[in-house]
């Protein structure tokens, strides 16, 4: 019987393992039972966003020493996915999640968690079909690995994926390959949309004959209710991290909801609501938040119920990190702390303007 626990740790720097070393010291977190660390790092969420790679380093260096193994070894069985910018309130944190099994019968529905990878990618791969099919066969790997059993048991679906940088465009090219595209800031959004919709193919969200390269960032009708897709010159493969509720010994529930758009607070709380979350209940207690991961997007049309925005038109600041601001302002409001997960750029995840916002919240033991 699977148990899954999670602990969210502020970070004073990318490379801040004080907190993780102190779970671990507490005999509160088995490094051996460690299957992901998910993290928001306070860079600039872009291309050049190498605090991403510096937390990795940190946290995996810390894990490998705790378990006697070296950094390769602990690269093969645990995700580091790490998501950059921090803009406005949002708190730089690490999110530590555990598995392991636990004798006795499965109790109530709670939250199961199942990893996955895919291969390397090669440059002229990103942003198409091939992306795609192999991003959906390693969702369907880590559902089999969550014990999940159908699609509707599956609530929010986490993705750390690659990008394009010059050096990748420029040997594709010498091969003969034509990429997606040539500006490696867009194709950051052709990775983050092709993984989105291999999670939409792998739990039947959308209609499989619509997906083809062409409909990729440009077909916004076809998009995952559960997605969320991060980019990052880091990695060449997806790492796949699905969250969902299977009867399990989790003291944890998971929900999840969309956003219409990026003040939608309605959905935040709909999403709280789902997993059982009460707005009085004391920290660690039943009916208390413990997590909140959502994704944000500018409203490409740039207005946001009828009132116009200039985040699109802003050449000083990416609208990614405008709407990372504005998301993260808005579900903090919602559970009291800004201790909570946005990640920019939705693109296929949700509709066009909007994205998935899941929760996780304590059932008690």
């Amino acid at each position: 019987m699977q148990r899954v626990d999670v602990h969210i740790i502020p970070t004073a720097a990318p490379d801040d393992v004080t907190g993780f070393d102190a779970l671990i010291r507490a005999g509160t977190v088995d490094p051996a039972h460690v299957i992901c660390l998910l993290g928001k790092t306070e860079g600039n969420g872009c291309v050049n966003d190498f605090s991403r790679g510096f937390a990795t380093r940190a946290f995996k260096t810390r894990l490998a020493q705790a378990l006697g193994r070296s950094e390769a070894e602990v690269a093969a069985r645990v995700l580091f996915i790490m998501s950059g910018g921090t803009e406005g309130v949002m708190a730089p944190h690490m999110t530590v999640f555990t598995r392991r099994e636990s004798p006795g019968a499965a109790g109530a529905p709670g939250l199961v968690a199942g990893i996955a990878r895919t291969r390397a990618f090669a440059p002229e791969e990103l942003g198409t079909m091939v992306q795609v099919t192999e991003v959906e066969r390693a969702v369907g790997e880590a559902m089999a690995s969550a014990s999940i059993g159908g699609a509707g048991d599956v609530h929010f679906v986490q993705i750390k994926c690659p990008l394009l940088t010059a050096e990748a465009i420029g040997e594709a090219e010498r091969r003969g390959k034509k990429v997606a595209t040539s500006s490696t800031y867009a194709s950051m959004g052709y990775s983050r949309g092709a993984s989105a919709l291999g999670v939409a193919l792998a739990l039947g969200e959308v209609d499989r004959a619509a997906v083809a390269d062409g409909a990729v960032c440009r077909r916004w009708d076809l998009f995952s209710r559960v997605a969320s897709t991060s980019a990052g010159v880091e990695i060449d493969h997806c790492e796949v991290l699905v969250l969902g509720n299977a009867p399990s010994a989790s003291a944890l529930v998971i929900g999840h909801d969309v956003m219409q758009d990026a003040i939608d607070a309605a959905a935040v709380r709909r999403a709280l609501g789902s997993a059982g979350w009460r707005p009085d209940a004391a920290a660690g207690s039943a009916g208390s938040a413990v997590g909140v991961f959502a994704k944000a997007e500018a409203s490409p049309s740039g207005r946001i119920r009828g009132r116009r925005h200039t985040m699109i038109d802003d050449s000083d600041i990416n609208h990614t990190r405008h709407a990372r601001a504005a998301v993260a302002a808005v579900v903090a409001s919602v559970i009291g702390d800004p201790l909570v997960y946005v990640s920019g750029g939705a693109e296929h995840q949700g509709p066009s303007g909007g994205g998935p916002v899941a929760a996780i919240v304590r059932r008690g033991a």
